[in-house]
């Protein structure tokens, strides 16, 4: 799995031009689904991704996790994050879970942030719709993950 995280001051994700979910400080999360992952990847993920000290404390400096700060999520299926450019200028998507595959791991990750966040906010996309979203990226703090290098 591919994750790109950011850490925002709010973000609203809208389907058909009408607003579908949104959150307020926390983080956004645009994942990408490999045919070869599981539950295994899920479970990396969700434990790195909610532990990762990345909001500021009193003195400025990342040292606060989003269960620190009780801040929201929302969780984006982006299938798109594991193109491969290497050949010509269409990207191939051949790395990406087939759809009843991604679709079943994309709703199971779902539940364990759910799980690991009681008491948040976890706000979510529609898997395999055309969604638009406007937030706010806070800091700028983006963070690329990938649970098979661990990184």
């Amino acid at each position: 799995m591919r994750v790109v995280l950011q850490r925002v001051s709010q973000a609203e994700l809208k389907i058909d031009g009408r607003s579908h979910s949104n959150i307020s400080k926390g983080l956004v999360i645009l994942l990408g689904i490999e045919g070869e992952d599981n539950l295994e990847d899920i479970n990396y993920l969700t434990r790195k991704i909610i532990q990762m000290r990345i909001f500021s404390d009193d003195q400025g400096k990342m040292n606060l996790s989003l269960l620190d700060i009780k801040g929201d999520l929302m969780l984006v299926s982006q299938f798109t994050l594991l193109a491969s450019t290497k050949k010509g200028n269409r990207p191939s998507f051949i790395k990406s879970a087939k759809p009843e595959i991604a679709k079943a791991l994309y709703e199971k990750c779902l539940e364990t942030f759910e799980k690991a966040l009681i008491g948040h906010k976890v706000a979510s996309g529609v898997f395999g719709a055309d969604m638009q979203i406007n937030l706010i990226n806070d800091g700028p703090v983006t963070i690329l993950l990938d649970s098979k290098n661990k990184e």
